[in-house]
């Protein structure tokens, strides 16, 4: 990745604006904005800051609120009806009705977090949705990423290592593991517990979409 590109995104994350981010490593706003205006994490930080900037014009902030209310219900039926079309197409297939089971089951479903997330201590669960993100719904593979959950006499990498190669998920797409501390050090998962996740508004309304449309199918 381009080092400007990528220390552009640390910055924006970080919640600084296309000028502040200028200001600091050079970058033109007409880069910044090509780089960043579909990006919805972008969105949602250029949401924040109008707000701040606003404050102090609550007709102005009004105004952005019913916008961006309008804006969001117009993406969130867009996102169900593509859902809604696709699983049509897809509902007969085993490892697509599988991938919804599993994360109806073991998923995060909170509407509040804008990301699937699935973790499990089975490396064949993992190995399965992962399977049903890349070559299901296709899901492109450097959105998909992994974090472990891990105990303190578990080495990170050689955890890892094990995880990769039982899932077929690359070692590249891992992120930092979380250590905690059990309460019976005899009695715990030996390779800890693999979470699995993509960020996006978009699959996570459309796997809600789904779970609906299977209940409804089953029942």
């Amino acid at each position: 990745m381009n080092p400007h590109k990528e220390k552009a995104i640390e910055l924006r994350r970080s919640g600084k604006s296309y000028k502040a981010i200028h200001g600091e490593i050079g970058v033109p706003l007409s880069t910044l904005s090509g780089w960043f205006k579909n990006e919805e994490w972008s969105i949602e930080i250029r949401d924040r800051l109008g707000g701040l900037e606003s404050l102090a014009f609550p007709k102005k902030l009004q105004a952005i609120i019913k916008a961006n209310k309008k804006r969001w219900a117009l993406l969130h039926r867009g996102y169900q009806e593509s859902a809604e079309k696709e699983f049509e197409l897809l509902k007969n297939i085993p490892l697509f009705l599988a991938g919804i089971m599993l994360y109806w089951g073991e998923g995060e479903k909170t509407s509040k977090q804008s990301r699937l997330k699935l973790a499990n201590s089975d490396p064949m669960m993992i190995r399965l949705f992962y399977s049903f993100l890349k070559n299901c719904i296709r899901v492109p593979s450097e959105k998909i990423h992994v974090w472990l959950l891990l105990y303190p006499d578990l080495k990170d990498e050689m955890q890892k290592k094990f995880w990769s190669k039982a899932t077929g998920i690359p070692v590249s797409q891992f992120k930092g593991s979380i250590y905690i501390k059990g309460r019976h050090p005899t009695k715990r998962l030996s390779y800890g517990v693999c979470n699995i996740y993509v960020q996006s508004r978009e699959f996570k309304e459309k796997i809600i979409t789904w779970i609906d449309l299977c209940q409804k199918m089953f029942m």
